[in-house]
């Protein structure tokens, strides 16, 4: 019996030592594209609703403040438009800022806000108010105290809608917002256009192309040499673009890039050392389908806008969705994503990015490394 009883702890010992050898070799091997993330967070864990989408961030003078839309599920009229702060290194609590109230029996939900801080002046929160996207309308609020107090609610002009989910840039004096429609002509692509913050606007339109490309939700990216870049989410499994030479006034016919594009929203921004950043779904929806699943969230580096380089994977779980990206650079120059995950929390993750290793994109096809799987999507995934 002793003789058995210690053939068994020498057993069990052994075990427990090819355990632990293994598991630090796999931890020895890191994920090659996590390279340059140094924070990956939930901006909340717990929240007064069930369901969260379309975050948002900027960086103030006092620091990040990130917004997002919440409530029973998308398109219930209880959802509002929610605000937080990041202090000594955690966020705060959302708090509610905006809602759909109409009057005593009629109430919409909200949509889609969009934070940008203008350069020394006030923060400025763009969002919808509607039954749906193709029936919804612009309103915005600004605040002095960097998002902590917020004006009245303002009525964009009739017809304008602001940003609908990417940030404005500032072209010259000319505040640019991206933004497209959804109702009965279809998807489109145009810009509003302020010269003074908000005062005025002036529509720009964008045309469909050959291709007659349904797209939507833009960024921009500007080049030294002066021109502009959009890059959209589409119906047509690929990621669009367009250019501009004179400041946004006009622009080239939506063409396709070769980024697969899986029916869901992008953004992307410009790098202090000229370099374009793409944080999207390198997804291609199998067949002749328009939608694919929302995972993974990838991120692409581009020198001139056309060749991209694979740079990160900020999620790669088969269980959809990681959506909906935001992102900025902040002015110590790191790189903040901001995004759904699974419609049930807003994350956070900041990147270096001096620090990825990018392998070029070729044929539209996200690279293989050693020692990395591509997550396996099996069946039909929900909130498409």
């Amino acid at each position: 019996m002793i003789k058995l009883t210690n053939l068994l702890r020498t057993t069990i010992s052994a075990f427990a030592l090819l355990a632990m050898v293994n598991t630090g070799r796999a931890q020895s091997i890191p994920n090659p594209w996590r390279t340059g993330i140094v924070t990956d967070e939930f901006v909340y864990q717990k929240a007064p609703y069930k369901e969260c989408h379309a975050a948002t961030i900027a960086e103030t003078p006092k620091g990040l403040v990130a917004s997002w839309f919440g409530g029973t599920k998308e398109r219930n009229p209880d959802v509002c438009i929610w605000v937080s702060h990041r202090v000594n290194g955690k966020w705060t609590e959302g708090v509610n800022v905006a809602n759909g109230i109409q009057n005593d029996t009629l109430r919409y939900p909200t949509w889609n806000p969009v934070l940008y801080q203008v350069p020394g002046g006030e923060l400025m929160l763009f969002y919808k108010i509607g039954a749906s996207p193709g029936t919804w309308k612009g309103y915005w609020k600004t605040s002095k105290d960097n998002g902590y107090t917020w004006s009245d609610q303002m009525a964009l002009p009739e017809g304008y809608l602001g940003p609908i989910k990417n940030k404005p840039v500032m072209v010259g004096k000319n505040l640019t917002s991206p933004t497209s429609t959804e109702g009965k002509g279809g998807w489109r692509i145009h810009f509003e256009i302020s010269p003074d913050l908000g005062k005025t606007w002036k529509m720009v339109d964008v045309a469909k192309g050959t291709d007659t490309i349904d797209a939507i939700q833009p960024s921009i990216l500007t080049y030294k040499d002066g021109r502009l870049q959009l890059l959209a989410r589409t119906k047509n499994r690929a990621i669009a673009q367009a250019w501009s030479s004179d400041k946004g006034m006009t622009w080239t016919p939506l063409s396709k890039t070769n980024l697969p594009n899986n029916n869901s929203g992008t953004d992307a921004v410009t790098l202090k050392d000229g370099r374009q950043l793409l944080v999207y779904n390198h997804v291609l929806p199998p067949g002749k389908l328009a939608k694919g699943a929302r995972t993974p969230l990838n991120v692409a580096v581009s020198k001139d806008g056309k060749t991209w380089y694979a740079a990160l994977i900020l999620e790669d779980s088969p269980i959809s969705q990681y959506s909906y990206p935001s992102v900025i650079q902040t002015k110590d120059g790191m790189v903040h994503f901001i995004y759904t995950w699974r419609r049930e929390r807003i994350k956070h993750v900041v990147a270096d990015p001096a620090k990825f290793k990018l392998v070029e994109i070729k044929d539209g096809q996200w690279p293989k490394v050693e020692g990395y799987e591509l997550p396996v999507i099996k069946g039909e995934t929900k909130d498409l």
